[in-house]
């Protein structure tokens, strides 16, 4: 494997902190001072770079290293962040301070430590002349966290030509994890669809002083809320699920299923668990608007998330199942993701050999994200094969899943030098 030098391992934390430093908090976005910086860093090593924004403030950029008539490969990553309370943090999260080996701020896991980690890695393989087979692509958009179309989704649909890809390389994946003591790395190479739901509850009004003459729909809606709490369905054993757990022994069958996730530690168990069946979380209710008044209405969304191939038709007789015969409606507000990718593929291969050279004995093993990603709207335009992946081996998995859109956000420089590394070694790999 080539080595990668202490150049690109530099630059990666310089450009990630000065990224941090550029509030792009969406709302509102502002992803144009990303997208410029990028620019700026990326034409100096001689990459071709265009900004695509359907309102200027929200650009999206595509940069390239032409190659020939072989197959092509994406790095994909967005520019946007979730919001920081400073109050919260014990520093600044626009600070990008680096201490103790690690960098601070909002977004250092989620993505812009992937933003930065993608350009260093095409400017370093531009610097040194490489000619690529196929087209080798970074995509830093807008608009991942809200998605109010402006990024990938826009793309796809107004500029195909510019992100079309064989391959893709996304967040998602990379954390490492121990079964059995083997160290496993997580690929996501599906990801469940997004299916929120909303649940109508009806009663009747009336004045609250005399609860009895009314039917409180806040009331009703308590007991059901109480049931979704509980809902559960049967394990499902996808190919992704059943290639996990062969990964450290035999596929389970479903009535084996239980035994096996007891079997694991508390957080593999949690990490595996939302793979097997679609979830329901109530978040949001709303009732009446006055303290005296009994509501007729009684609103709650619903966070659901439904299996690759799973239908809101099917999950809707679930629910109705869960719920019983009562005065409610569901209406789904959205139901977007739920894509998978192959996993016999030159980019599964180029992963492997990535993790054997990096760790001898560990392995990469499929998982279904139960999560969103734009890489749905790449594998739906393009059938593009899109796994994510950005290998962590210094920050254990636990650590990073609680400061993910949360307060004290960082990442460690030795994880964002391995996530450089891995992305050089991918596209040498694939596009020789």
């Amino acid at each position: 494997m080539a080595a990668v030098g202490p150049r690109v391992r530099d630059e990666a934390v310089e450009l990630l902190r000065e990224l941090i430093r550029l509030d792009t908090v969406n709302p509102p976005g502002n992803e144009t001072l990303a997208a410029e910086l990028l620019r700026g860093y990326l034409e100096e090593s001689g990459v071709e770079c265009e900004l695509l924004a359907k309102v200027p403030e929200r650009a999206n950029l595509v940069a390239r290293i032409p190659g020939g008539d072989g197959p092509s490969l994406a790095f994909l990553s967005h520019t946007d962040t979730v919001l920081a309370d400073p109050a919260e943090w014990d520093r600044d999260p626009w600070s990008g301070d680096l201490v103790d080996g690690e960098v601070w701020g909002r977004g250092a896991l989620d993505m812009k430590g992937q933003v930065a980690a993608s350009a260093v890695a095409l400017a370093s393989l531009a610097r040194e002349g490489f000619q690529p087979s196929g087209d080798l692509i970074f995509v830093a958009s807008a608009d991942e966290e809200v998605g109010d179309d402006y990024g990938v989704s826009w793309l796809c649909r107004e500029h195909p030509e510019a992100i079309r890809a064989d391959y893709c390389v996304n967040e998602g994946g990379g954390d490492r994890i121990a079964v059995d003591g083997r160290h496993l790395y997580l690929c996501a190479t599906a990801e469940k669809m997004s299916s929120p739901f909303l649940l109508r509850v009806r009663g009747r009004s009336g004045h609250a002083s005399m609860p009895g003459i009314a039917d409180n729909a806040l009331v009703r809606a308590g007991r059901l809320v109480d049931r979704l709490g509980g809902f559960a369905q049967p394990p499902r054993l996808l190919p992704e699920t059943k290639a996990f757990f062969e990964t450290f022994g035999d596929a389970p069958s479903v009535e084996e299923v239980a035994d096996r996730l007891d079997a694991l530690e508390p957080a593999v168990r949690a990490m595996v668990e939302p793979m097997l069946a679609m979830t329901i979380s109530p978040t949001m209710i709303k009732a009446s608007e006055r303290r005296n008044v009994i509501p007729a209405i009684c609103d709650v969304v619903c966070d659901c998330r439904l299996l690759p191939g799973q239908t809101q038709e099917e999950a809707a007789r679930a629910i109705r199942e869960c719920l019983g015969e009562d005065n409610y409606e569901v209406e789904w507000v959205e139901g977007v993701g739920g894509t998978s990718s192959p996993l016999d593929t030159p980019l599964w291969s180029a992963i492997e050999d990535f993790v054997s050279g990096e760790e001898p004995g560990a392995a990469i093993t499929p998982v279904v994200l139960p999560g969103f990603t734009d890489s749905h709207f790449v594998r739906a335009a393009f059938g593009t094969i899109a796994y994510g992946f950005f290998p962590m081996r210094t920050m254990e998995p636990e650590v990073a899943a609680k400061l993910i859109h949360s307060a004290d956000e960082r990442i460690p420089v030795a994880d964002l030098e391995l996530g450089a590394r891995f992305l050089v070694h991918v596209a040498r790999t694939l596009l020789r």
